[in-house]
C-alpha cells in the first residue's frame, strides 16, 4: 500500500506505512501506543508534554525490545503483549528518523521512585478528539500519525 504523507507539527515531510517494514528493516526509534485496564497509557515529558512512551533502539536491542524498555523506563508499566502497527519515516532538518509503532498491552505498573527521562505515568480513559491547541500534549500527539495509529488500533485491537 501506498504510504500516507503529510507534514508533521514542525512542517518536516512525513510518510506513514501499516505495511511490514517499509522503510527499514532495524529502525532506530520506537513509539508504543499503551493500553492498561481499559484505559490508555501514556507518560509525561518535562519539556514536550503528555505522549505516549518511545525513544531511541539502544546498542545491542532490536526494536521490539526497545519498545518494551522504552515502556517501563517511563510508565513502569510491564508489557503483556506487543503488536507492530506501522512504521513512519521523517525527512526533519536533523536528518531522517525512521520509528516503529507498537499497539502494547501493560499488565502490571511498577511504582517507580525515578521515570527515565519522564514524571511517570499518565491515563486517559478516552483520548481527546483533538489535540490541536491542547499545551499540556506532546508535539508528537499532534499530526496523522497519532490519529492513522489509533484508527489502525482500535479497528485491529479494540
Amino acid at each position: 500500500m501506498e504510504p500516507i504523507t503529510f507534514k508533521d507539527y514542525y512542517d518536516n515531510t512525513v510518510k506513514l506505512s501499516f505495511d511490514d517494514h517499509p522503510f527499514s528493516t532495524d529502525p532506530k526509534h520506537v513509539w508504543v501506543l499503551c493500553r492498561f485496564r481499559g484505559q490508555w497509557l501514556l507518560t509525561e515529558h518535562p519539556r514536550r508534554g503528555i505522549e505516549f512512551p518511545g525513544g531511541k533502539v539502544e546498542p545491542g536491542e532490536n526494536a521490539d525490545q526497545a519498545a518494551v524498555r522504552e515502556v517501563f523506563e517511563e510508565t513502569g508499566g510491564h508489557v503483556s503483549s506487543l503488536h507492530y502497527l506501522g512504521q513512519y519515516k521523517v525527512d526533519g532538518k536533523g536528518g531522517i528518523i525512521i520509528k516503529n509503532i507498537y499497539y502494547a498491552t501493560v499488565d502490571k505498573l511498577l511504582l517507580k521512585d525515578r521515570y527515565y527521562e519522564t514524571n511517570g505515568p499518565v491515563f486517559f480513559e478516552e483520548l481527546p478528539e483533538s489535540f490541536e491547541g491542547q499545551q499540556k500534549f506532546s508535539f508528537m500527539m499532534k499530526d496523522q500519525v497519532l490519529i492513522q495509529s489509533l484508527q489502525h488500533t482500535k479497528e485491529r485491537f479494540l
